[in-house]
């Protein structure tokens, strides 16, 4: 399954991007606000991508991970992701990492709004979630953009770099989709 937007083709992710997540998850300015680290090591990078392979293959799948790359040179622009949760409830939890090159380019807001037409169109998901450090305006900026709605805020929800920073959290339901895809076709 691949999506196609003007600018962007979304692809699944495979073992193939190794060393483009590698460099990704290496990027001390994507780390800023990741609570997974800077990877010790190419294997570690390895070991998260077949985690995340691994989940995607599941049946039904836990995960969807997908390489964000720009149609203009195929060049890999970043990662976009949604962690599905129980299937009773109907739920996944958006993220997406832009490599920093290709920031300010509008390009995460475009692969945002894709993904979430993805996962209310073909997923028939009732909520999606997404969060951010308070102090990440860029990340807010995409999720307002993409009409998500501002939930909330937990405080020091987020271990990064040894300290606890505080995180807001935005959903979008199905008929908030269902509104926002009727305003645009109007």
């Amino acid at each position: 399954m691949k999506f196609r937007t003007d600018r962007l083709l979304i692809c699944p992710l495979s073992i193939d991007y190794l060393n483009e997540v590698h460099q990704l998850h290496s990027s001390p300015e994507v780390d800023r606000y990741n609570t997974l680290g800077i990877p010790a090591s190419i294997e570690s990078t390895k070991s998260l991508m077949l985690e995340w392979l691994q989940a995607q293959e599941a049946l039904p799948p836990t995960n969807y991970v997908f390489c964000i790359k720009l149609i203009e040179n195929n060049e890999f622009a970043g990662l976009i992701g949604l962690k599905i949760g129980k299937p009773a409830y109907r739920t996944a939890e958006l993220w997406y990492k832009i490599d920093p090159p290709h920031w300010r380019k509008g390009y995460a807001s475009e692969a945002v709004a894709e993904i979430l037409k993805f996962a209310f169109s073909k997923l028939k998901l009732h909520r999606v979630e997404a969060g951010c450090a308070v102090d990440n305006t860029s990340s807010i900026r995409v999720l307002e953009k993409a009409g998500m709605i501002a939930e909330g805020r937990k405080r020091e929800i987020l271990p990064v770099r040894g300290k606890w920073l505080d995180n807001f959290f935005y959903a979008m339901l199905e008929s908030d989709y269902e509104k926002l895809k009727g305003s645009s076709t109007s």
